[in-house]
């Protein structure tokens, strides 16, 4: 439809004489509704518009007055627009003449003139104090204001008297003119000479269809200008406090529309991505389409549980709120009958809307990650896309030959991020300058490269020192083109400053690159010359330097540029990275047999007898026997121990003479390594042992030669091998092997991890300079091996960028993941703080081998969350990059149908408690070894990596315990609320359906079976769909860490014993009475049901059970005759039979199973 309002080339349906009847029927009926009104924005039905316009002919409209007093609303809102345009249509044809007029007038004799000016302007959410000063400038010199629906009244205030306002708005089921009629409207009166405004609300150009008519203008050769507006996602997300961006929360913000240009309900741009807990994801002009939005979102991993506000008006006094959650947010809206525009926030997103038509702005939701509004949903697994992989640039940074040609894709470090460094290797020196005071030097080397410097360690007196030390410099903190290697002699006391021997300049465009798995680069000798390059002094150094990554055999033991501030040989290796391998542990079996000929110190009384084992720290007795003087226990005490075998066992018989007193009988030592090592169950030969008499020749030197025989014992005592000592719990075990490697398995996998880095870790520590920061290195557990990364100093994002591979035996396994803040660098400022102090735990990430695909690579960025005693705290993110690689497909299957433990645990089991107490001696030795390496793992990693006080009570860990069964519980209540529904016939047809089912499986039993497990079938491929994507973190609802009560987190981090005042211990101890109270009134009653089962044939109640051995004989022999399958259908229907047919009284068999007697009568 051509509009040309210049040309005034009109269709005849808008030339024609409007229709009063129509006008007045309008009037009236916006007169109604504008009294109740409060919207800040001009609706399509309001009075004001209208006057504000000035476009009603008031000769006309009191000419008709007493005709609109009887006319009724227009039929449609086509019928309101054809008169809204015929109404306006000759004030625009006036206008455009006048101002024609006018533009000749001023401008006389012109040929062409050129035309006006057309502005885009931005109004804004709504509040006019967020206008620019430009754009209210521009308002105030007008001539016609477009303008839209979202408007508000207080901005059209702001325009100058001289201006027409026209209103073009949109809304749905309305639109005031077409997209088409509103460009003809800016052209034409832009060709006309006037100053035209389009005002929109927020910003022209964010889904304001404002680049539609900047486009279409410019064609036609007007030029136009845009003013910018604030948007809504940005007004209303600073009037509720609330950034669209946050470090480390929300990295990026993405806008979207929520309707599609042919209208309908189905959001078309609601991706897979849309949902990414990392982007702030704004739709605009969605409300309308809000439940197919919500639903798209939870079906693309938001949960449908986030937490959600919904704010109409947003900047205006009339701005109101709804809480709800995203799944029932459309209800509450509804409920609480919101108007346009709307703004919505989402829990870890924050969503937020505020519906508007296609030319205006409409905001319809905000995904938004955010700590202040919910941490909850910071909680969550992320999922990243890092560069991994081994790349090398192509001609290089430093020159053509010091980097390769091409690309070079490796698999050694595919896992992850390529790091560049410039290694320097400084071997030795010779023929050093001696100093000419004492005739000889002190000699060491410091490499420089801009600001960074490192040194070697120096030599007293030595020409031809050996240092063979690596010095690695990252590329992305390289200052200089040149590397400096100065030697230089050490100070002489008193003189203050090192003496200059000689130095080595490289070029870096000319150091050359070294690929592994290339063989190391062959240091050279070079000769040092002047500090000026003037020329060569006496003395060379041999030196090696070439650039690598992270994958060079020297990077693990190289002093790092980023570690320049560390000083201290000792500091310096707590933060390099390295390998660790737990002691080989073996649980040492003393089986007590029997000792013979044991004489008591006291021979008028009867001795209490009993054997004390120790190894080390561990300490094992007997029951006692007091039989003499042979007694026999046959007793086994297990301990635990590890290669080497540096401890003895020491055997003691005592006598229990007073309860505070024991009289030792005799004694022997026995050497680790004389005991027999045994492999499976078959058992080892048991030996009789000498008892060396306790204080002989010191205290009886008189009596040596009168004893001429000794007591003996009988042991049985071996190293066994064939169990696989815990050292970890086994509900997240990471090996379970035996000890002897001769049982061992070959591998069924590989398992790859790549340590990216870390994100957003919180300040653990104060550094010199009065501010917090972190110095984070990661430690990863699995089998025997432990791995720790280099520390990287004062960074809140470490970037570690290692990769590590283990051997899989068994895919049900976990590998733990643990992030520490190193409080060990500072030796040799005050060395004993620094040793005192204990590495702090940032946190802790599991990972199940089971869960993983094989042969597929998982980058993810795991929150790390760590319980305080004032509650769970969020203290980064890991970002992790972990391949499981399966060897045997059909070794993987077959583990699943072996034991999970090696097959002694099952033959020979231990008690639950040995098994406690023989896992903390294992964690006790396993921390004690690590902590004995260079650079130690420290005891505090450790027992936080192997869980140590993982057993101790936890009224927050019994809720999680109580309600994961309650969640099991709860699938079983529901199948039985729905046979409940089956058999009241609550639903006929599924009735129906269940009775025709039972009878096809009482006709033919041997379908039972089958239907069962092609049910379960069914069900497995169903879920399939809806499979866990991404490996299992760590979850704080599950584990009951987000409600739990600061009283019980106190008590959960108290020690033991407890060190707490005596009414908080009493009142503790009364809420765990209460506690116990209902478990036990619970035992007590599933105790009486199976006392009740055991009185039917215990003749407890003589009556009771005469009647049931009656009701046996009767049921015998009507079974006997009857076939089984008309019992079965007998007994089926009557269990389904019609709620008319049944009784609300308890049923005859429940009576009677009611009235048996327990023994409850009977306790105290």
């Amino acid at each position: 439809m051509a509009l040309r309002y210049n040309n005034l080339s009109l269709p005849s349906l808008y030339l024609r004489k409007p229709n009063y009847c129509y006008l007045q029927r309008s009037i009236c009926c916006l007169h109604c509704n504008s009294t109740v009104s409060s919207s800040p924005f001009p609706e399509k039905h309001s009075l004001q518009r209208y006057q504000r316009d000035r476009w009603v002919y008031n000769n006309n409209q009191n000419q008709n007055h007493d005709h609109a007093a009887s006319c009724a609303i227009p039929p449609d809102t086509d019928s309101i627009r054809l008169n809204d345009i015929a109404l306006q249509l000759p004030e625009l044809r006036r206008l455009l003449q006048v101002l024609k007029h006018k533009r000749e007038t001023q401008t006389p004799g012109t040929a062409q003139l050129p035309p006006g000016n057309v502005f885009l302007v931005g109004t804004g959410p709504g509040d006019p104090d967020l206008l620019t000063i430009k754009a209210v400038r521009v308002m105030q010199t007008a001539d016609l204001l477009l303008y839209d629906r979202l408007v508000s009244n207080a901005v059209l205030d702001l325009v100058g008297p001289e201006a027409r306002l026209l209103y073009v708005g949109k809304t749905a089921g309305y639109h005031s003119r077409t997209q088409e009629e509103i460009h003809e409207l800016l052209l034409s009166f832009a060709e006309a000479g006037a100053t035209v405004v389009r005002l929109k609300g927020g910003d022209p150009l964010v889904f304001g269809r404002g680049g539609e008519e900047m486009d279409f203008l410019q064609q036609q050769g007007i030029e136009v200008k845009v003013i910018p507006g604030i948007t809504a996602a940005s007004g209303i997300a600073a009037e509720l406090c609330i950034p669209l961006t946050h470090r480390g929360v929300a990295n990026s913000v993405r806008f979207l529309t929520g309707h599609s240009r042919k209208g309908g309900a189905d959001p078309l741009f609601v991706a897979e991505n849309a949902a990414d807990p990392d982007s702030t994801l704004v739709v605009y002009m969605g409300l309308s389409t809000l439940p197919s939005l919500a639903a798209k979102l939870i079906h693309h991993g938001l949960p449908p549980d986030t937490p959600a506000a919904a704010v109409e008006r947003g900047t205006t006094p009339q701005q109101r709120i709804v809480f709800g959650e995203l799944k029932d947010l459309a209800d509450k809206i509804k409920t609480a009958e919101l108007l346009n525009p709307t703004w919505h926030v989402h829990k870890h997103q924050v969503a937020s809307a505020t519906s508007k038509s296609s030319c205006g702005e409409e905001l319809a939701y905000v995904q938004f990650s955010m700590q202040s509004v919910n941490a909850q949903e910071d909680y969550n697994l992320k999922e990243t896309n890092p560069e991994i992989g081994e790349r090398w640039p192509n001609a290089g940074a430093y020159g053509g030959r010091g980097w390769m040609n091409g690309e070079r894709l490796t698999s050694t470090y595919d896992l992850v991020q390529q790091m560049f460094y410039l290694y320097v290797r400084v071997v030795k020196g010779k023929d050093l300058p001696p100093s000419s005071v004492t005739g000889s030097c002190d000699p060491y080397v410091e490499v420089k490269l801009g600001n960074y410097k490192g040194r070697t360690r120096h030599f007293e007196r030595k020409m031809n020192p050996e240092w063979n030390q690596v010095f690695a410099f990252s590329k992305d903190r390289v200052q200089s083109s040149l590397l400096e290697v100065f030697v230089k002699d050490k100070e002489m006391v008193g003189v203050g400053r090192d003496d200059y021997l000689g130095r080595v300049v490289f070029d870096l465009n000319e150091i050359p690159t070294r690929v592994p798995p290339d063989s190391p680069l062959a240091p050279q000798w070079y000769r040092l010359e002047e500090r000026r390059g003037q020329g060569k002094v006496r003395g060379e150094v041999m030196l090696a330097v070439w650039m690598g990554t992270q994958a060079d055999e020297a990077f693990p033991d190289a002093w790092h540029s980023d570690a320049a501030s560390v000083h201290g040989s000792e500091a310096v290796s707590n933060t390099r990275s390295k390998v660790y391998v737990s002691p080989k542990l073996w649980y040492l079996r003393v089986n007590v047999i029997e000792a013979q000929d044991v004489v008591p110190n006291d021979r008028n009384q009867l001795p209490q007898v009993f054997v004390k084992a120790q190894l080390g720290n561990q300490l094992l007795r007997t029951k006692i026997c007091p039989a003499a003087p042979n007694p026999l226990w046959n007793e086994d005490l297990v301990f635990v121990t590890a290669e080497p075998f540096e401890e003895q066992l020491l055997i003691t018989v005592e006598d229990r003479v007073h309860p505070s007193k024991e009289d030792v009988l005799g004694k022997m030592n026995l050497p680790l390594s004389a005991c027999e090592k045994r492999l499976d169950h078959r058992p080892v030969h048991s030996r009789w042992f000498n008892l060396e008499k306790y204080g002989f020749g010191v205290l009886e030197a008189d009596r040596r030669k009168e004893l001429n025989f000794s007591s003996r014992i009988h042991l049985r005592v071996c190293l066994e091998g064939g169990y696989h000592v815990l050292d970890e719990s086994t509900m997240y075990i990471s090996d379970q092997r035996p000890t002897a490697r001769q049982l061992w398995k070959q591998p069924v996998g590989i398992l790859e991890v790549g340590i990216l880095g870390a994100q957003g870790l919180l300040p653990m520590k104060m550094n010199g300079r009065g501010s917090g920061s972190t110095d984070a290195y990661c430690v990863a557990k699995y089998g025997h091996k432990w791995v720790r990364t280099r520390t990287i100093l004062d960074s809140f994002n470490p970037k570690w960028n290692e990769q590590y591979t283990w051997e899989v035996y068994d895919p049900c396994t976990v590998i733990t993941l643990g992030v520490f803040d190193n409080t060990h660098l500072a030796l040799g400022s005050n060395a004993n703080a620094a040793a005192a102090a204990r590495d702090s735990r940032i946190g802790k990430v599991r990972i199940r081998l089971s869960t993983l695909e094989a042969h597929r690579t998982y980058t993810h960025s795991y929150p790390l969350v760590v319980l305080h005693p004032h509650g769970v705290k969020k203290m980064g993110e890991l970002q992790l990059a972990v391949r499981f690689t399966s060897l045997s497909l059909a070794n993987m299957m077959y583990i699943y149908a072996r034991p999970l433990l090696p097959k002694m645990h099952y033959l020979h089991p231990f008690t639950v408690n040995q098994v406690d107490n023989l896992r903390y001696q294992a964690m006790n030795m396993v921390a004690l070894r690590l902590g004995r390496a260079e650079p130690p793992l420290r005891k505090e990693v450790v027992e936080y990596m192997l869980d140590v006080d993982s057993h101790m009570w936890s009224m927050r860990r019994s809720k999680a315990n109580f309600f994961r069964i309650m969640s099991l519980v709860s699938g079983m209540i529901t199948v039985g609320r729905w046979f409940g529904d089956v058999c009241n016939w609550n639903n006929p047809i599924t009735s129906v359906l269940v009775h025709i089912l039972f009878l096809i499986l009482v006709w033919y039993p041997d379908l039972i079976l089958p239907t069962l497990f092609l049910y379960m079938f069914l069900i497995g491929i169903w879920n399939y769909r809806f499979r866990p994507r991404y490996p299992p973190h760590m979850d704080t609802k599950l584990s009951w860490a987000e409600a739990v009560n600061p009283d019980e987190l106190d008590e959960e981090f108290d020690t033991f014993p407890t060190c707490k005042q005596h009414d908080i211990v009493r009142m503790r101890y009364d809420r765990l009475r209460s506690v116990a109270g209902r478990i036990q009134t619970v035992l007590g009653d599933i105790a009486t049901q199976g006392e009740r089962f055991q009185s039917l044939l215990g003749w407890r109640d003589p009556r009771a059970t005469t009647l049931f051995l009656v009701f046996c004989l009767s049921a015998a022999l009507v079974l006997y005759a009857t076939p089984f399958r008309v019992v079965a259908l007998l007994a089926g229907l009557y269990y389904l039979r019609h709620p008319r047919f049944r009784s609300k009284l308890p049923s005859l068999p429940s009576n009677f199973f009611k009235r048996l007697p327990a023994r409850t009568d009977t306790l105290l």
